[in-house]
C-alpha cells in the first residue's frame, strides 16, 4: 500500500511501480450481468439467415425458435443479405405491430423477440396485426384478426391496415429495443440469511418502585428554597472553587433566597422598553454564565423562577464563530428570547462592537444584556412579594440540545416533573438534608443541574462545585475535595476518573471513605465500565468501596432513565455483560466471551427510577415492543421527564408521545412514552444495560454501528503516541445512499507522517476485524484543530458539517472508497454481437429513425461552371490580381489596435511571386518539394503560402518556437518539419537566428535542419512560369496538429478539397468581396489555417486578422476591432472566449465609455474539435449583453482531422438549439432526451450547422452499422471536402486507412466515409432551415479517444472533471484519465495548501455520487500544471505522462484504498 506523497516531506516515496492497484472491476465474468431474464438480446436477423419461415413461425405463434436461451444470442448467425432487405423491412413491419399490441407492462422487461414473444401470445391472445406492404409471394392467409378470423375473408388490407393504425399507441410501450440497461440500479444489500435474529419472548412493560410519600414534602422546588431560605439561612447551599482549588465563595441558603427574590423584582418591575415592562411572566430568558461561576448562574436560575419567567441556560460564546453557536442563536430566536442574564466579569469578556456594544453573534437575536451583580439589583419594595405557588404543568426551565444533524432544539420541562424528578432522585440516590456533595459536571444542564442546582435545594445539601477549568490544571482537586469536605456523594464523568488516575502518584494521603455515592453520570459510554474498574482498582486500597461506584443513564428528553444503587439501597448486585459485536450490529444480543476482541462489555446502569415505566423498542418504523433478547430504543413513562421541543410539534409528537404495540398491534399502555435516544436492552435482575446512542447510530449497508465502539477502537491502537489527547470523533455521512464511516483524529505534534500513516492502517486493520465495517475515509488534523463542545469534547456534528464543507484542514487523509463501497451498479457486460441489422430493425421497432443527415447541396448552388474555372487556389489569386488589383485582402492589427500591415490582390501576388522564384532559384527546390512555413501570424506567412503554390511545393504552416519556453516548443517544430520530410523551412530572419541558436542546441539537434531560406528580403523576380497542377486530386497542402490525446496527426488536402471548403464556406457564411470578417485565431492548422489563409482569396472579402497572442498584452483588442469595424461575421478560439470573459468580466462599462459596441455581430463562431463549452459560451452571451452582443450570436463550429469544417452556424438558418440528455444513459451509448434540471441531465449544443456539401451519419463505433436517432455513435462524414488520408512517416497508414475511406456493414454499402473520431448523435428539431425542410443538428459529445471505458461503461473526462470542479471554491481546473484501470484525478489548487487534503474525499465524494465511480488516486497540484494547447483543449495524455513520470510535483497524491 503506498503512502500517500505530500510535497516537501522529508518521506522516501515508495515507487509508484511497487503499487498494485485493486481490482476495481469488482464482478468478475461468471457473477451474472445485469441482463435479467426475458430481455430482448437474441435478435431476429442473427439466428436465421433466411428471414421468411422465421416471420411464419412467429407469426402463426408455434413456438419451435432455435434460440437456446433467452439471453445468449446465436453465434455464427449471418445478417440478411442485402437482397432480403424488402423482406426485412416487411419482417420489420409485423415486429412492430406484434410489438404495438402484445401490450407489454412498460415495467415487465421486455420478452425476448424469438422465444419470449411465441410464448407471450400463448397467454394473452393479443390482437396480431396485419403487415402494412405485404410484398409479392407472401400467403396472406397468416394475416389474422383478433379473433383468428383471416384479413382477406373480411375487409380489405387497406381498411385493416388503417384500423391498426388508429389502435397503434402513439408511443410503443415498449422501452428501448435490444437491453434497455441504463437503470443503473444500485446493488441494494441482500439481507444475509445466515444473519442472527432475534428468538426470546416478547418484552413486557418494566414498572420501577412506586414514589414513597415524604411526609412535609414541599409542594415545589420554589417552597423549598423560600422554607430553607427563611428557616435555615445560615446553612451552607454553594461553595465555590477558583482555578487553584481555593474556597472563594459560600453561598448560603439565606443569600440564596435574599438574592433570587432581588433579582425577580428587578427582571419585572425596573426593565422596562417605551414605559412598558420589558418582560411579563412566561418569557424566555437566557442565562449566559461561564462554568467557573455556579453562584451567579443560582442565583439567576431561581430568580428567574421566582418572577416566572422560563430560564434558558447556554453556554458563553466566545468568539462570533463558536462551533455550534448559530443554531443556539437559532433556539434563542425560536424561543423569542431578547434578554440575557450574565456576569458583570463575564460581560466584559464578550466581544464587544465599536460601539461597545456586545456583538450580535452570528444567527443570533438582538439581546439585551443585563448583569446581575449586587450593585445593579433593586430591593424589592415592600409590598411586593413572589407568588410561590404549588407544581404546575407550565413550563420551569429548558434546557437546549444538540442533535446528530448539529440543529440545536429546546427541551422544556415543567414545573411538575421538574419536582418529580428531584423526588425519584432523592428516593432512589437516598439523599438526605445537609449532606455535602461534589460536582465535577456542567451545572447549566443535564445531571449537573438536576443533582447539583436542583434536587439538591430540595433536600438542603451543600454542594462543592468544582470548575472544569480546576480539573484541567488538577484532575486530582475533585478527590481532594471529596477528602477536605468528607463528601457523601460525588457525581462525575468517566473522564475524569481517568484523568485521576494518570495523576493519582502524586497523592499518598487522600482517602474516599466518606462516599456512599459515586455517580457516573456517562454511565452509558461503552468506555465507561473500564474506567471505573481502573479507578476502583487503584483507589480501593484508599478507602472505596466497591459498592460505591454507581453508573447512570440520563438522556436531555427524559432526565434521569436509570441509576445503579449501593445494595444498602435495595440494589441488586452490579450486573456485567460480554456481548458479541457482530451480533449487536443486526441489533440482537448474544453472550461471548472476553477472550475475543469483537465483543463489547457493558456494565448495567442499574434500575428503573422509582416512579416510572420503561420498555424497550424497534429503533426504526411502528414503535413494537422488542424482543428480550433484542436491542432498541428504551422509552419511559414517568411524570419526570421532559414535555416537548420548544416549539416543534411534528418531533414532539414523534420523541414525546410513543405509544408502544406489541408485534400483534396492541398496545401496552394508555399513557404516552418519551423516547430517550438510548439503544439498550434490560437484562438480569430487571438491570438497564445501555450499548450506544441513537446520535452516534451509524447504519452501513444495514448493519448498525455506534460511533462510540468505533471510536473506543480506534483508541486501543495506541493511540496515546499519535492522537493528541485522545481526541478523535467518528461519524457517518451519506454518500451513493449509504452511510459511510468518516474518522476524524487530532494528530500528535511530533508524530511523523510515516507514523501517522502506520497508525491510520492499523486503526482501519482494528475496525475491520473487530466490527468487520470498512472505513470510508480517516483524516488526521493538527493538534488543537477540531471545533471543541463547550466543556471539552469534540463538537462532532461541527466536525461533520467541516468535513463536507472541505473545511477540515487534514494533515493527513486515507480514504477506503474501494473496500467500503459495495453497492455501486454491476458493471455493463457487453452484449454479444449484436448485428448491425438487427440494429437497424430495432430502430424500426422502436419507431426511430436511421440518424443521417446533410448539408445544402452544392451543385444546385451554384453555377458550376464558375466553381469548374476556380479548382486551384493560385489561379484565383492571380484572377483577382488582375481583375481587382488594388482591393484590399488584409489587414493585420497589433496589440496597440493599429494597422500593422495590409496586403491588397497584386501585394500579395507579387510577394507570391518573389518567393516562388527564391524557392526555385535559391533553395532549389522541385515540384512537389514539402516547405515548412515557420512564422509568426501575419501576412508573410499568408504569402509565402502562395508562393509555394506558385512553385508547386507542398507548404507545411508551422506555429513558431517560443524564445522564451525553447525547451518545449522546440521539439514540436522539430518533429512536425521531420515528419513532413520538408526539403526547406521558409522562416524570418529573427526566428532562423532562434532555430541556430545555442539554447536552441539544448533543445534539439540543430545540424539536421533542412535548408533554412529567411524571406525579408528576398529580391523582386518574377517567377518564369506559375506552376498549375495536372490534377484537382494533387496535393495542396499538408495539415499538421496535436490531438489531445498528444498524437502528432498531418493531413493531406488536395486542391480539390481545399476549394470546396472554401467553397461551402463561402456559400454558409455568405462571403462576398464587399464583406469584412474579423479571425482571432491560431493559422496553423484546421479551420483557423482555412480562414487565415484561403477563404479571403477565394471569396474575396477583407479578413480582419487579430493574432490571439496579443490579446496577452491588450484583452479588448478583438472586441473594439470587431466593434470599430463594425464587422458582421468573426471568429475566434475557446481561450479567447475565456481571455475576455474573466480579462473583461469587469470592464464593460470601461469598454461602452471607449464606444465598444457590438450590435453589429450576427455570428461570432467558436472554432473547435470538442463538444461546445456551454457555460463559457453563455456566460460571453450574458456579460457582453450590455455592449450590445445578440444573445443569438454566439455559436461553434466543429471540425475534425479528417474533416476540418463539418460544421459551421453561418448567417442563415435557424439558432443552434441546446438539449439535455441524461448522463447515465450517454454511458451507454444511448441518448435519452430529458427536461432541463432533471437529475443527471447534461446540457449540449448544437455545433452550428452541417456545411453544404456535407452529409453526416452516425455509425456504430464497433460493428460499424448505421444508428438510430437515440444512439450515440461516432460520426461519419462525407463531402468534397474531406481530407485525403494522414501524411506519417512511420508508413502507419494502414492503421488509419479506414478513418477516410470506411463503409458501413449495411444499408447504404456503397458511400465512402470518413471517421471522425467524435462521438455525437444527429436530432430532428421542430425548426425549418433555408429549404424550408425540418432541421438536423449534429451535437458532438466528445472524442472517442479521450474516452474512458470503466466499469463496462464510457465516460467522457469533461463530465467528471465538471462535477468534480464544482466539490469546492478553491478548485480551478481538472483534468481525468486512467492509468492501469485506476481513475486517476489531477485538481489544481486555487487557495492555501492546507485546504489540500480537504479536497481527497470532496472529489471522491462527488464522483460517485454523481458517475457511480471510484476515483482511485487524486493529486492536488498547483494552478497551472495541467497542460492546456493552442485550442484551450487539456492534454490530459501528456500529463498522464507527467504523472507516471514523477514530473508533476504535486502537493498531494492520496491513493484511494
Amino acid at each position: 500500500m503506498p503512502m500517500p506523497s505530500k510535497r516537501r516531506s522529508v518521506l522516501v516515496h515508495s515507487s509508484v511501480e511497487t503499487y498494485t492497484p485493486p481490482d476495481t472491476s469488482s464482478a468478475s465474468e461468471d457473477e451474472g450481468s445485469l441482463r435479467r431474464q426475458g430481455r430482448i438480446t437474441s435478435t431476429p436477423f442473427q439466428s436465421h439467415s433466411n428471414v421468411e419461415p422465421w416471420l411464419n413461425r412467429v407469426i402463426q405463434g408455434s413456438s419451435t425458435s432455435s434460440s437456446a436461451s433467452s439471453t445468449s444470442s446465436h453465434p455464427g448467425g449471418k445478417p440478411a443479405a442485402a437482397s432480403n432487405t424488402a423482406t426485412a423491412t416487411a419482417a420489420a413491419t409485423v415486429l412492430a405491430d406484434l410489438m404495438a399490441h402484445a401490450q407489454l407492462d412498460n415495467h415487465s422487461a421486455p420478452p425476448d423477440v424469438t422465444t419470449g414473444l411465441v410464448e407471450h401470445l400463448h397467454h394473452e391472445r393479443p390482437q396480431v396485426a396485419s403487415v402494412r406492404g405485404v410484398p409479392k409471394g407472401y400467403n396472406s392467409s397468416i394475416l389474422e384478426t383478433a379473433d383468428g378470423v383471416p384479413v382477406n375473408s373480411r375487409v380489405s388490407s387497406k381498411i385493416q391496415q388503417l384500423l391498426n393504425t388508429l389502435k397503434r399507441p402513439k408511443r410503443p410501450p415498449l422501452k428501448e429495443f435490444f437491453v434497455d440497461d441504463f437503470e443503473e440500479l444500485l446493488e441494494v444489500q441482500q439481507p444475509d440469511p445466515n444473519q442472527p435474529k432475534p428468538e426470546g419472548t416478547p418484552m413486557a412493560v418494566l414498572k420501577g418502585e412506586p414514589l414513597g410519600v415524604v411526609t412535609n414534602w414541599p409542594p415545589s422546588l420554589l417552597a423549598a428554597l423560600q422554607r430553607w431560605g427563611t428557616t435555615q439561612p445560615k446553612a451552607p447551599c454553594l461553595t465555590a472553587l477558583d482555578t487553584t482549588g481555593k474556597p472563594i465563595y459560600t453561598l448560603t441558603y439565606g443569600k440564596l433566597w435574599s438574592r433570587s427574590l432581588k433579582l425577580a423584582y428587578t427582571l419585572l418591575n425596573r426593565l422596562t422598553s417605551k414605559n412598558e415592562p420589558l418582560l411579563k411572566p412566561g418569557d424566555r430568558v437566557a442565562l449566559v454564565f461561564p462554568n467557573s461561576d455556579p453562584v451567579m448562574f443560582m442565583v439567576a436560575f431561581y430568580g428567574c423562577l421566582l418572577a416566572e419567567l422560563i430560564p434558558v441556560p447556554i453556554e458563553v460564546p466566545l468568539t462570533r464563530k463558536d462551533a455550534g453557536s448559530q443554531q443556539i442563536g437559532f433556539l434563542l430566536g425560536s424561543c423569542g428570547v431578547t434578554l440575557a442574564l450574565t456576569t458583570d466579569a463575564c460581560q466584559k469578556g464578550l466581544p464587544k462592537a465599536q460601539t461597545g456594544e456586545v456583538v450580535t453573534f452570528k444567527g443570533w437575536p438582538r439581546l439585551i444584556w443585563f448583569v446581575i451583580d449586587g450593585k445593579h439589583l433593586a430591593k424589592p419594595a415592600k409590598d411586593w412579594h413572589p407568588q410561590v405557588q404549588d407544581a404546575s404543568a407550565d413550563i420551569a426551565y429548558i434546557e437546549y440540545k444538540t442533535s446528530k444533524e448539529g440543529s440545536t432544539m429546546g427541551i422544556t420541562v415543567s414545573h411538575a416533573s421538574m419536582l418529580a424528578h428531584c423526588h425519584a432522585l432523592t428516593q432512589a440516590c437516598s439523599y438526605s438534608e445537609a449532606e455535602t456533595l461534589t460536582n465535577v459536571l456542567d451545572f447549566k444542564r443535564d445531571a449537573g443541574l438536576w443533582h447539583g442546582v436542583l434536587t439538591s435545594v430540595m433536600n438542603r445539601m451543600h454542594v462543592i462545585s468544582i470548575p472544569y477549568a480546576l480539573m484541567k490544571v488538577n484532575p486530582l482537586s475533585w478527590i481532594q475535595k471529596v477528602c477536605s469536605y468528607k463528601a457523601r456523594v460525588a457525581v462525575v464523568k468517566s473522564r475524569d476518573m481517568h484523568w485521576s488516575l494518570l495523576a493519582q502518584r502524586d497523592q499518598r494521603d487522600v482517602s474516599l471513605s466518606s462516599l456512599r455515592m459515586l455517580i457516573v453520570a456517562d454511565g452509558a459510554n461503552p468506555w465507561s465500565i473500564s474506567s471505573c474498574d481502573a479507578f476502583l482498582n487503584v483507589f480501593q486500597s484508599r478507602g472505596l468501596k466497591p459498592e460505591v461506584i454507581c453508573p447512570c443513564a440520563s438522556s436531555s428528553e427524559a432526565l434521569t432513565v436509570a441509576i445503579r444503587r449501593p445494595p444498602d439501597l435495595g440494589g441488586p448486585p452490579p450486573g456485567k455483560a460480554v456481548l458479541s459485536m457482530n451480533c449487536l450490529s443486526y441489533s440482537v444480543i448474544r453472550v461471548d466471551t472476553e477472550e475475543k476482541l469483537s465483543v463489547l462489555t457493558v456494565q448495567d446502569v442499574g434500575q428503573v427510577m422509582p416512579g416510572a415505566n420503561v420498555c424497550v423498542v424497534k429503533v426504526d418504523g411502528t414503535p413494537h415492543l422488542c424482543k428480550t433478547d433484542e436491542v432498541g430504543e428504551i422509552c419511559v413513562n414517568s411524570g419526570a421527564t421532559g414535555t416537548a421541543y420548544y416549539g416543534l410539534l411534528g418531533i414532539t409528537k414523534n420523541v414525546f408521545e410513543t405509544i408502544p404495540v406489541t408485534a400483534t398491534g396492541v398496545v401496552v399502555s394508555d399513557q404516552p412514552f418519551t423516547r430517550t435516544g438510548l439503544l439498550g436492552f434490560v437484562g438480569l435482575d430487571n438491570l438497564v444495560f445501555v450499548v450506544g446512542k441513537l446520535d452516534g447510530l451509524m447504519t452501513v449497508s444495514g448493519r448498525r454501528h455506534s460511533a462510540d465502539d468505533v471510536v473506543a477502537t480506534a483508541l486501543a491502537v495506541e493511540p496515546m503516541k499519535f492522537v493528541y489527547r485522545g481526541r478523535i470523533a467518528v461519524f457517518s455521512v451519506t454518500v451513493l445512499h449509504d452511510d459511510r464511516i468518516v474518522l476524524v483524529a487530532e494528530q500528535r505534534p511530533d508524530a511523523s507522517e510515516e507514523d501517522s500513516f502506520q497508525w491510520m492502517s492499523r486503526v482501519l486493520q482494528a475496525i475491520d476485524s473487530i466490527h468487520q465495517v470498512g472505513v470510508y475515509c480517516l483524516a488526521l488534523v493538527p493538534a488543537n484543530t477540531l471545533p471543541k463542545a463547550p466543556l471539552g469534547g469534540i463538537h462532532i456534528s461541527e466536525t461533520k458539517q467541516r468535513f463536507l464543507e472541505g473545511a477540515l484542514h487534514p494533515c493527513n487523509v486515507l480514504m477506503c472508497p474501494h473496500t467500503c463501497v459495495t453497492n455501486l451498479p454491476k458493471p455493463r457486460q457487453k452484449q454479444p454481437d449484436v448485428g448491425p441489422a438487427s440494429m437497424i430493425v430495432g430502430n424500426l421497432v422502436a419507431g426511430k429513425r436511421i440518424a443521417q443527415a446533410s448539408g445544402r447541396d452544392v451543385t444546385q448552388l451554384e453555377d458550376n461552371d464558375q466553381a469548374r474555372k476556380f479548382l486551384y487556389l493560385a489561379d484565383v489569386l492571380q484572377w483577382r490580381a488582375q481583375t481587382t488589383p488594388d482591393h484590399p485582402l488584409f489587414l493585420l492589427l497589433n496589440s496597440k489596435g493599429t494597422v500593422a500591415s495590409t496586403a491588397s490582390c497584386i501585394q500579395l501576388h507579387k510577394k507570391a511571386e518573389r518567393v516562388a522564384a527564391a524557392l526555385t532559384e535559391k533553395g532549389r527546390l522541385n515540384v512537389g518539394d514539402h516547405v515548412a512555413l515557420v512564422y509568426p501570424p501575419g501576412i508573410d506567412l499568408i504569402a509565402t503560402f502562395y508562393g509555394c503554390l506558385y512553385a508547386g511545393c507542398i507548404p507545411i504552416t508551422v506555429r513558431p518556437p517560443h524564445p522564451q519556453n525553447l525547451a518545449t516548443t522546440l521539439p514540436t517544430v522539430k518533429m512536425i518539419v521531420e515528419v513532413s520530410k520538408s526539403a526547406c523551412i521558409l522562416t524570418t530572419q529573427a526566428i532562423m537566428k532562434l532555430l541556430k541558436s545555442k539554447e536552441a542546441a539544448t533543445a534539439v539537434d540543430i545540424k539536421t535542419w533542412p535548408t533554412i531560406l529567411d524571406t525579408d528580403d528576398i529580391p523582386k523576380k518574377k517567377v518564369a512560369t506559375i506552376f498549375r497542377p495536372p490534377s484537382p486530386d494533387m496535393l495542396a497542402y499538408l495539415d499538421f496538429s496535436v490531438s489531445t490525446t498528444g498524437i502528432l496527426a498531418g493531413v493531406k488536402m488536395s486542391h480539390a478539397a481545399t476549394s470546396a471548403l472554401c467553397r461551402s464556406i463561402k456559400l454558409q457564411c455568405e462571403l462576398y468581396p464587399s464583406r469584412q470578417i474579423a479571425i482571432c485565431l491560431d493559422p496553423y492548422c484546421g479551420l483557423g489555417f482555412a480562414l487565415w489563409c484561403l477563404c479571403s482569396v477565394y471569396s474575396g472579402h477583407q479578413s480582419i486578422l487579430v493574432p490571439p497572442l496579443e490579446l496577452e498584452s491588450n484583452v479588448s483588442l478583438w472586441l473594439s476591432a470587431v466593434s470599430q469595424y463594425k464587422v458582421r461575421v468573426t471568429f475566434c478560439s475557446y481561450s479567447v472566449m475565456e481571455m475576455c470573459t474573466k480579462g473583461l468580466g469587469t470592464q464593460t462599462d470601461v469598454l461602452r465609455m471607449k464606444g465598444v459596441n457590438l450590435s453589429c455581430v450576427r455570428t461570432c463562431m467558436v472554432v473547435a474539435e470538442e463538444r461546445p463549452r456551454i457555460a463559457l459560451t453563455q456566460s460571453f452571451s450574458k456579460l457582453f449583453k450590455d455592449l450590445g452582443l445578440s444573445a443569438r450570436a454566439v455559436s461553434t463550429t466543429f471540425g475534425c482531422r479528417v474533416n476540418v469544417a463539418i460544421c459551421l452556424q453561418g448567417t442563415a438558418g435557424p439558432d443552434p438549439t441546446t438539449v439535455y440528455v441524461d448522463m447515465r444513459a450517454l454511458r451507454h451509448d444511448r441518448v435519452r432526451l430529458v427536461e432541463r434540471g432533471s437529475p443527471h441531465s447534461l446540457p449540449l449544443m448544437e455545433s452550428g450547422k452541417i456545411l453544404p456539401g456535407v452529409k453526416v451519419i452516425i455509425a456504430h463505433t464497433e460493428t460499424k452499422g448505421p444508428l438510430g436517432d437515440s444512439h450515440l455513435g461516432e460520426i461519419w462524414v462525407s463531402s468534397p471536402h474531406n481530407a485525403t488520408g494522414y501524411y506519417t512517416v512511420y508508413g502507419e497508414e494502414a492503421l488509419h486507412a479506414d478513418h477516410f475511406s470506411a463503409r458501413l456493414s449495411f444499408g447504404d454499402t456503397q458511400t465512402i466515409w470518413a471517421r471522425t473520431g467524435y462521438l455525437g448523435f444527429l436530432r430532428r428539431t421542430e425548426l425549418t432551415d433555408a429549404s424550408g425542410e425540418r432541421h438536423d443538428a449534429l451535437y458532438v459529445v466528445g472524442s472517442l479517444d479521450e474516452t474512458l471505458e470503466l466499469r463496462g461503461m464510457r465516460y467522457h473526462p469533461i463530465d467528471i472533471e465538471t462535477s468534480v470542479i464544482r466539490a469546492h471554491k478553491s478548485i480551478a481546473e481538472c483534468a481525468v484519465f486512467t492509468w492501469t484501470n485506476l481513475l486517476v484525478v489531477v485538481v489544481e489548487l486555487e487557495g492555501s495548501e492546507q485546504e489540500a487534503l480537504d479536497l481527497v474525499a470532496l472529489v471522491t465524494n462527488v464522483v460517485l455520487e454523481e458517475h457511480y465511480l471510484i476515483v482511485g488516486v487524486v493529486v492536488i497540484v498547483d494552478p497551472g500544471v495541467i497542460p492546456i494547447n493552442s485550442r484551450g483543449e487539456k492534454q490530459r495524455m501528456h500529463l498522464r505522462d507527467g504523472f507516471l513520470a514523477d514530473q508533476l510535483d504535486p502537493i498531494y497524491v492520496a491513493y484511494n484504498m
